[in-house]
C-alpha cells in the first residue's frame, strides 16, 4: 500500500506542474535535471543534457559491442535494443544523436482533453500532437518515441514530417511503433529511420503524454538527452554522463585491434597472447606504436595482485 500511494503521489506531482518551460504540465525543467543529476555539463534550456558536438562526432564510430560493454562496466546492463525495421540505413554511417523523448499512451478521452488544454495554455497552435515533439527538435537531435509498439494507427510520422524533422536536425528517428509513406521518407537522403514497422495508417487513438520525459523503448529506460548510437544490429542508448567514456573506450579499442592485427600479421605474436592480458611489454610497444599513429589513447598496465 505505501509503494503504491507514493507512486500515485509522485505522479500527481508530475501531472499538475506548472513549469516556466512547459512541456504539457507533465514534466518541468527541475524535475529534467534532477533526473538526469549525474550530467555535469552544458544543458539546453529545458534542462537536458547537451553532449558537446564534437563528443558527438566520435561516437558515429562505436560499434553496440564496443560501447555495450562500457555501458554494462558502469552497471548499466538495459541499453541495447534490437529488432527494428530500417529506412535510408545503408551503408556504415549511424545514426548518432541528442535524444528528444516523447511518450505516448493508448488514447483515453479525460486524459486527451486534459493535454490538449494545457496544450492550447502552451500556445501549441497545431491539432496534431505528434507536431509537438517535432517543434523541440534542434540540430543534432533525434526524435525517439515510445508508441507502445502500435503499429496500426500508430505512425508518428510520414514523409510531410520527415521532412520537417530532417530539416531541423539532419538525423532521423527512433519509435518504438510505427511509420508511413515509405516511399517518400526514402527519397530524403540521409532521413535515418528505425521503427517497428511500416502500415499506411495514420496515427489515431493515442495521447501524447510527455514530451523530453523519461520513457520506455523495448527494454531499455530512456531519459531526454541520452545519446542515440545505431549499430547493425540495433540501438544503444548512452547516458549523457558516459557518452565521453563511451567514445574513449572505442577509440582504444580499435587502436588495440589495429595493432594486435599488425601483430599476428607480422607473427610476433601468437593468437593466444593477443586474446589474453596483454604483458607489461605488449602494453609498452602498443603505447608507442599508439604515439606514433598521432592518437592520445594510452593502455594502463594492470596492477599486481
Amino acid at each position: 500500500m505505501r509503494s503504491a500511494l507514493t507512486a500515485a503521489t509522485l505522479f500527481a506531482a508530475l501531472l499538475w506542474a506548472t513549469p516556466a518551460h512547459a512541456q504539457l504540465g507533465l514534466f518541468n525543467d527541475d524535475m529534467r535535471r534532477a533526473v538526469t543529476r549525474d550530467w555535469t555539463g552544458e544543458r539546453f534550456p529545458d534542462g537536458r543534457p547537451k553532449v558537446p558536438d564534437e563528443v558527438l562526432l566520435r561516437l558515429k564510430n562505436v560499434s553496440a559491442e564496443e560501447a555495450w560493454g562500457t555501458l554494462r562496466a558502469a552497471g548499466y546492463r538495459l541499453q541495447f535494443e534490437r529488432g527494428w525495421k530500417t529506412v535510408n540505413v545503408q551503408g556504415a554511417e549511424r545514426l548518432v544523436g541528442r535524444a528528444v523523448t516523447a511518450a505516448f499512451l493508448p488514447l483515453r478521452p479525460d486524459l486527451n482533453n486534459f493535454v490538449n488544454e494545457q496544450a492550447k495554455r502552451e500556445g501549441r497552435v497545431s491539432s496534431g500532437q505528434n507536431s509537438w515533439v517535432i517543434d523541440a527538435l534542434v540540430k543534432d537531435d533525434v526524435m525517439v518515441v515510445d508508441l507502445y509498439g502500435k503499429i496500426k494507427d500508430g505512425t508518428i510520422i510520414g514523409d510531410n514530417l520527415a521532412t520537417s524533422i530532417m530539416t531541423k536536425t539532419g538525423t532521423g528517428i527512433v519509435v518504438d511503433g510505427a511509420v508511413r509513406d515509405v516511399t517518400g521518407i526514402m527519397g530524403i537522403p540521409g532521413f535515418k529511420v528505425y521503427a517497428r514497422d511500416f502500415d499506411p495508417s495514420f496515427l489515431a487513438d493515442a495521447t501524447l503524454a510527455g514530451i523530453n520525459v523519461p520513457i520506455r523503448i523495448g527494454e531499455v529506460t530512456v531519459l531526454p538527452g541520452d545519446i542515440v548510437i545505431s549499430d547493425p544490429e540495433g540501438i544503444v542508448f548512452v547516458p549523457a554522463q558516459l557518452a565521453e567514456k563511451v567514445a574513449d573506450d572505442s577509440e582504444l579499442t580499435q587502436l588495440r585491434d589495429r595493432w594486435g592485427h599488425q601483430m599476428l600479421r607480422e607473427q610476433k605474436y601468437t593468437p593466444g597472447q593477443i586474446d589474453t592480458q596483454w604483458s607489461p611489454q605488449m602494453i609498452d610497444e602498443f603505447n608507442k606504436w599508439a604515439e606514433a599513429q598521432g592518437s592520445k589513447m594510452r593502455m594502463k598496465p594492470r596492477p599486481n595482485r
